[in-house]
């Protein structure tokens, strides 16, 4: 639950009751949602209540999920997002060049957000599933979000992901900004191989990040032409966000 030096409000009750279930990913009980957000089980029902209401959330036989109002939501943010627009050609570019899975991710509350994907086509292949969200901790997408943060926001993300300094290398984040690009290989799903790269907006500051997975067994003899595609896809990006 929201915790901090400002009164909780109502909205911010169903807020968190929201946000819990999309970063599930599924459909949660009663029970369920009263141990991820830490509200008191009548609290927990007038939330949902108001939220069933106005078509937000659904319940089927006492599980609940996202609703169909939702669902407009999420339609409405593939329609207005500059950052996913911008970045969807050089995605698909990306992805027939490498033959590989590529996202575009971005932080939110101290979470790693898929908020486009792009699959590979190959049979065995890696995907980070549109809307999933993985806490800014591991990860190449995560650290490179992470080391192109304000110092501010970052001590912000690290106390909210309850991370303690001793687990986040900040020499490694250091070394993610000067070479321009974090990789990682089974620090959130084992056997996958990750590189990701930052994009910046028109004011020079990071707003999310390219990434391009793949299987690491596939990848072994060509990390280094990978790594250069996605750095390049990632500099193409960044200049259309500063151009239009």
């Amino acid at each position: 639950m929201l915790t901090g030096t400002h009164p909780v409000s109502a909205v911010d009750r169903a807020l968190v009751v929201l946000a819990t279930l999309a970063k599930h990913g599924g459909a949660l009980t009663a029970i369920e949602l009263m141990a991820k957000t830490h509200l008191s089980q009548s609290t927990l029902y007038r939330q949902l209540a108001t939220l069933k209401r106005w078509g937000f959330v659904l319940e089927v036989e006492g599980r609940y999920a996202p609703g169909p109002l939702s669902l407009q939501l999420a339609l409405g943010f593939d329609l207005a997002s500059h950052l996913a627009q911008q970045a969807r050609p050089d995605m698909l570019a990306l992805a027939q060049q490498s033959q590989e899975s590529v996202g575009l991710i971005v932080a939110v509350n101290s979470q790693a957000v898929c908020i486009d994907m792009v699959e590979s086509r190959q049979a065995l292949r890696c995907s980070f599933e549109k809307g999933r969200s993985v806490p800014l901790q591991k990860g190449a997408s995560a650290k490179c979000l992470l080391a192109h943060l304000p110092p501010s926001a970052l001590n912000a993300t690290l106390a909210a992901t309850l991370a303690p300094p001793s687990s986040v290398d900040l020499a490694e984040l250091a070394a993610i900004r000067k070479c321009g690009y974090a990789v990682s290989t089974g620090e959130v799903d084992e056997g996958v191989w990750g590189i990701s790269a930052p994009l910046f907006g028109a004011d020079k500051r990071a707003v999310g990040a390219l990434t391009l997975m793949a299987p690491s067994v596939r990848v072994l003899s060509k990390q280094s032409p990978l790594i250069q595609m996605t750095v390049v896809a990632a500099a193409r990006i960044s200049r259309s966000l500063c151009t239009h």
